[in-house]
């Protein structure tokens, strides 16, 4: 996807993540490589289709991140760009923070 069309930027970011696709229980152990407020790019040899959902949970050493998210593309033996959806309010502080942190790594 080209970073023109994304609605804001998306930042290098390094975090564990758990995916749990929806219909049929397919559980994804992986990285995020990068991050933005409305989704994220994930690192998989085997991405799955466009338009699958899955529950996400994204982990660093101290905090974590939840949200239902959606695969708007993928790239063989490369990963998958998810956008999220539904995401709580309790968890948009963690994400926020997170994306202030590699703003200003990316300032640096």
């Amino acid at each position: 996807m080209d970073q023109n069309r994304r609605r804001v930027p998306r930042f290098p970011f390094a975090a564990s993540v758990e995916l749990l696709e929806q219909k049929s229980g397919l559980k994804i152990k992986t990285r995020v490589t990068e991050l933005s407020l409305y989704g994220c790019y994930v690192q998989t040899t085997d991405p799955l289709p466009q338009g699958t959902i899955f529950a996400v949970k994204i982990f660093t050493d101290t905090e974590y991140f939840e949200s239902h998210a959606t695969v708007v593309y993928a790239q063989p033996n490369r990963g998958m760009g998810l956008t999220f959806h539904d995401v709580k309010p309790y968890f948009l502080p963690v994400l926020k923070g997170w994306l202030l942190s590699a703003l200003q790594a990316v300032q640096h």
